[in-house]
């Protein structure tokens, strides 16, 4: 199968409906999103879909990455964290946007995942993602402050820890709510600005600061 092929196009087509920037264009065109995805999905991988990837999670849609990715408005050289890893791709693709010189330290609360995503992240050589198992919903302040944060999954409200981890003038994105979710765009400057983007649907964020676990 030619995934290139599969990808560029793909990368084509959002770029065109969304307005794409040529930093977020490039990134979706270069990460290999089949390479993140179990084996049996792979022949899907460039179809503008969540996908599942066990655990109860999904890979988002590449649509969704491009769009938070644009929202956001990643840097080169920008500290940047990220809620909820997955298997690893959005990690790649913000990662291509930073570039060398910046950093992904990203969170995820589920072991297996975690592991998933630092073996596929180290085999394509994105050394620039540090990947670590926790609360995602309690941040990690040991490498704040953060230019840039992004959720992946919904939350109650907007955690208190992700805004104090967030530097001043920096820029936050994350959906928020339980049956029906709405993206917002968080800016903290002397105050904290709250923009809603739309609907959205996403997995819940478990944590101190998140839902509550059913199976916990």
């Amino acid at each position: 199968m030619d995934y290139e092929d599969k990808r560029l196009k793909l990368a084509e087509r959002l770029k065109e409906e969304l307005n794409l920037s040529d930093r977020v264009y490039n990134a979706i065109k270069k990460v290999p999103r089949h390479l993140f995805v179990p084996e049996r999905y792979r022949s899907e991988a460039y179809v503008d879909t969540p996908l599942p990837i066990g655990y109860g999670q999904t890979i988002s849609a590449p649509h969704m990455v491009a769009i938070m990715c644009e929202l956001l408005d990643l840097k080169e050289g920008e500290k940047v964290l990220e809620i909820g890893t997955g298997c690893g791709y959005h990690a790649a693709v913000t990662a291509e946007i930073v570039g060398k010189n910046g950093l992904v330290v990203s969170i995820e609360r589920i072991p297996e995942l975690a592991e998933m995503a630092k073996q596929n992240l180290s085999a394509l050589g994105y050394d620039n993602v540090h990947v670590i198992v926790g609360d995602g919903s309690l941040g990690y302040a040991e490498k704040a402050p953060y230019d840039k944060i992004y959720v992946t999954a919904s939350a109650p409200d907007v955690p208190k820890p992700l805004i104090e981890q967030l530097r001043t003038g920096g820029k936050m994105v994350i959906p928020l709510g339980e049956s029906y979710q709405t993206l917002y765009i968080v800016e903290k400057e002397d105050g904290i600005i709250r923009k809603s983007w739309g609907a959205v649907r996403f997995v819940l964020l478990y944590g101190k600061h998140g839902f509550r676990n059913p199976e916990e």
